[in-house]
């Protein structure tokens, strides 16, 4: 355990970094934003670009992965939004809370991690997480956010907006065109080739210092907006979903389709276990924002998952390895 620790220290404590910076002022909250675009349309997709370029193609369309991980995160969602659903949680809060407990994060802090934590081998399992979360658990779960009533288009302008969504985020793309340099053996021009490092190289450490940073923006901006208190059994059974039920979901459907012979290999199932106990994503709480969903409620998921997910990831890695 002191070994593991010793590996995922570092990674939580630049989350804590950025959440006292942030929490004292250190950093304006009005630069969280451009940290946050920092991340999301330069360093990030640099290093998701060079993870993919230098990841065998097999890898990153390996089947029993997506199929795995897919039904997984389509349980998730479904669960999640059945037991949320009561007078103060519509469809809207729900579906968000859905998404936040089925949705880890994977891109600015699971490929860093768990590439250290394993090797250069996990990163292919990681990004073909991604890309089901980004374009079907995170569609499904904008889709059903609109069965309140809350917009007379309904579900399908929901989808249609995802799907907007989807094709205006940088990640995919990087995603698409590592795994075509992977497929075609290219390599960029040394001196392109060196600025896509550095990118990268910039991504992790940004990145997880942005996690801590946004956590406390939003506790800052529900309190200064005066949120009414939100109950325990509104955000806790949620955050405790993320980290237990997700990760032992996701072991026990990959066991039973081991079993039933899917092509899905041992390495790449303890990476997606590994990858269901990340806490939750952050920009999870952007979504909410921008679709009018409980905002506070969503950032005390991802705060009490984050927050507990440096004992219970560390728990799960050593357990599984």
């Amino acid at each position: 355990m002191l070994q593991i620790f010793s590996i995922t220290f570092p990674f939580f404590a630049l989350v804590l970094c950025g959440y006292a910076a942030a929490r004292r002022l250190l950093l304006p909250l009005e630069a969280v934003t451009g940290l946050n675009s920092f991340v999301l349309f330069f360093a990030l997709p640099c290093m998701l670009y060079r993870f993919g370029a230098n990841t065998p193609l097999p890898q990153l369309l390996d089947v029993g992965v997506f199929l795995t991980y897919s039904v997984c995160a389509l349980v998730m969602v479904a669960f999640t939004v059945a037991i949320s659903l009561n007078r103060r949680i519509g469809w809207n809060d729900a579906a968000f809370g859905a998404l936040v407990a089925a949705f880890p994060n994977s891109g600015f802090m699971g490929v860093p991690l768990l590439v250290a934590l394993l090797g250069a081998q996990a990163a292919g399992p990681v990004i073909a997480t991604m890309v089901i979360d980004m374009l079907v658990t995170t569609s499904l779960c904008i889709a059903f956010s609109r069965l309140d009533g809350t917009d007379v288009h309904g579900a399908s302008k929901a989808f249609k907006s995802a799907l907007k969504g989807v094709a205006g985020n940088p990640l995919p793309w990087a995603i698409l065109l590592g795994a075509l340099a992977s497929a075609l053996q290219l390599e960029l021009p040394k001196p392109v080739a060196q600025t896509v490092g550095l990118l990268a190289d910039a991504a992790s450490p940004v990145a997880l210092f942005t996690i801590g940073a946004v956590l406390a923006r939003s506790q800052m901006l529900a309190a200064r907006h005066k949120h009414p208190p939100i109950p325990l059994g509104d955000y806790l059974p949620v955050a405790a979903l993320k980290l237990f039920l997700h990760p032992l979901l996701v072991l026990l459907v990959g066991s039973s389709a081991i079993q039933l012979g899917l092509p899905l290999d041992r390495f790449a199932l303890t990476v997606l276990v590994l990858v269901a106990a990340l806490p939750s994503a952050s920009n999870v709480s952007l979504l909410a924002e921008r679709f009018g969903a409980d905002n506070g409620r969503i950032a005390r998921i991802i705060l009490v998952s984050t927050a507990a997910a440096f004992v219970t990831f560390s728990l799960a890695v050593s357990w599984l390895t």
